[in-house]
């Protein structure tokens, strides 16, 4: 049957979500409450995609780090309580920093910065502040470091915010957009960090404030408790579907083709929603898009990441969730422990170490073998003054192609060329991380998804003025570390 005929016999509208992260997840979710007929295509053999979890020895991981702030729209996060009842934990953040070559609490508590932070650390600190009215402003066009040069000072700038973004996404600062540092740093001042280390104060703090919510099997429990509920309302999720084509006659989209072996099946809905990254959406595009749009797509890029499993015979390594690593010296960013996170006393004699790693596919990093990674990321600990002094039982690895949108200096000219163009398509709509190219958490991926059924109309449309309504909100979105 047609989507045609489907609408005229009064039925739902019917949408094809390309992609089972949290984005087409939550689509499926909110879409099924009522508003559309959904079927999800993913190529992985599970959903979540880099939000899943998974087990190693009994202790459920992640891929990486993660957390559901409790600063999310209130109606996702109400969804996400209700869906996880009593597995839904609200913990206390218990991780730290090297600054000045010290251990300092993160988030930041004032009384610990007092005490623990170098004495001319915290002198240069204060003269930033002081003299910020006085500091001549850079000139020149405006990047990520102009802005957080400008705004917290040389000293915090060059000693946490440079180093740290030079490591994440393999460009000095002044090669990357201001776009990033609204996005990704939440204090632009040292006045609003010392606000942010004020409401760390008991009694001053709010009910979550320095907390976070997570699953007890994981963050990946979030997505599969959300895919279960979603298929009780109706939606389908076809894993292994490899899609080869999406078809378009003019501005329209008319269908995506998925293969299996020789067998190609035809999707035909009102509506593509995609998730996965736009970048793959040009290159699947039959007919192909215009050459500029191409050449555009040809130039944006992702940052690769390795993930690191450590697996000690010990039940803990540190009392921390997470530590982050800012010098250069280390390659590493951030490690977690995963037993910290959902407070699990099992099982007993085993813990996990989870670097992330930085790198893209073709550095030296990415083709080194297991055991290879696993001794470097203990030397990498013992100069960081956390020797591993307890048997390593193995290392195991994965690893991550499209971890991180790379807002270069060009960036912006090359997504607006792709996004105008996916946005002049009927039948079509992109949107998430990997869909909007933004730099975002779970749950901001998920008030992306909800805008997205927001925006369906009964007659299997887009309210395109509503979209943009949206898009104008997610532009407010601001990462959580």
């Amino acid at each position: 049957m047609t989507a045609d005929a489907d609408r005229e016999g009064g039925r739902l509208p019917r949408v094809t979500v390309l992609g089972a992260g949290p984005a087409g997840i939550a689509a499926a979710y909110a879409l099924t409450k009522g508003k559309a007929k959904v079927e999800v295509l993913e190529r992985a053999p599970v959903a979540g995609g880099n939000s899943t979890s998974f087990q190693i020895d009994g202790i459920w991981c992640d891929y990486g780090s993660h957390r559901f702030h409790p600063v999310a729209d209130e109606n996702v996060l109400a969804d996400v309580k209700a869906l996880l009842g009593d597995d839904l934990l609200l913990q206390p953040r218990h991780g730290r920093i090297r600054l000045g070559g010290r251990w300092i609490h993160f988030p930041l508590k004032l009384q610990d910065a007092l005490l623990k932070l170098p004495p001319a650390f915290a002198a240069s600190l204060i003269g930033d502040m002081a003299l910020k009215k006085f500091r001549k402003k850079s000139s020149g066009p405006r990047s990520f470091s102009s802005v957080l040069y400008d705004g917290l000072g040389p000293t915090i700038s060059e000693n946490f915010y440079f180093p740290y973004v030079r490591k994440l996404w393999g460009l000095d600062p002044d090669k990357l957009a201001v776009t990033l540092a609204e996005r990704r740093v939440s204090g632009s001042s040292i006045g609003k960090i010392l606000g942010k280390m004020l409401r760390m104060i008991p009694g001053l703090r709010g009910e979550t404030t320095g907390r976070f919510y997570y699953p007890k099997k994981g963050f990946g429990q979030i997505s599969n408790t959300m895919v279960s509920a979603a298929e009780g309302q109706g939606a389908a999720f076809r894993f292994g579907a490899n899609i080869v084509r999406i078809e378009r006659e003019g501005n329209r989209v008319t269908g995506v083709v998925t293969k299996d072996g020789d067998t190609e099946t035809r999707h035909e809905p009102d509506q593509v929603y995609s998730t996965i990254p736009l970048t793959t959406v040009v290159k699947l595009m039959d007919p192909p898009p215009p050459p500029e749009v191409i050449m555009a797509a040809e130039a944006i890029r992702f940052r690769g990441m390795i993930l690191v499993y450590l697996i000690l015979e010990t039940d803990r390594f540190t009392e921390y969730d997470a530590h982050y690593f800012p010098e250069l010296s280390i390659p590493i960013s951030r490690m977690s422990e995963p037993k910290n996170y959902n407070s699990a006393t099992g099982p007993k004699g085993r813990t996990i170490l989870c670097a992330e790693l930085p790198c893209d596919p073709g550095e030296k990093w990415w083709d080194m073998s297991d055991d290879e990674l696993g001794k470097h990321y203990c030397e990498w600990l013992g100069n960081l003054g956390l020797p591993v002094k307890v048997p390593v039982i193995r290392t195991e690895t994965r690893r991550i192609a499209h971890a991180y949108p790379v807002y270069d200096l060009d960036y912006q000219r090359h997504f607006e060329t792709v996004d105008n163009w996916l946005s002049s398509l009927d039948g079509f709509l992109s949107f998430g991380r990997q869909g909007l190219f933004a730099h975002d958490n779970t749950h901001h991926a998920f008030a992306m998804a909800y805008a997205a059924s927001d925006v369906l109309t009964a007659e299997g449309g887009i309210d395109r003025a509503r979209w943009a309504e949206h898009r104008h909100e997610f532009e407010s979105h601001r990462v959580e570390d």
